[in-house]
């Protein structure tokens, strides 16, 4: 005869952690808008968006305005509007 299997215990299911506010970025920042879709643009101007933090139209994002940035910024610029800058 064949047993069955021992059932298994119910589990209480666990509450996802609350997500962390964001924070704006100290020192000058710059907010940008996307206007573009990403769609038959090449892969790397793609990952750029999603390195902005932008990942569809009309999303807006603050970011710290630094060299790195504003060259992100510059290499999507037809996707992309730069919509605020503050001191």
């Amino acid at each position: 005869m064949a047993t069955k299997p021992a059932a298994k215990p119910a589990t209480a299911k666990k509450k996802p952690a609350p997500k962390a506010a964001k924070k704006a970025p100290k020192g000058p920042s710059i907010t940008v808008v996307q206007t573009g879709s990403p769609i038959r643009r090449p892969y790397d101007q793609q990952e750029t968006l999603i390195g902005l933090g932008l990942n569809k139209i009309g999303r807006k994002r603050t970011l710290p305005d630094n060299p790195a940035v504003r060259g992100m910024i510059a290499k999507v610029a037809h996707m992309v509007r730069v919509v605020e800058e503050t001191k």
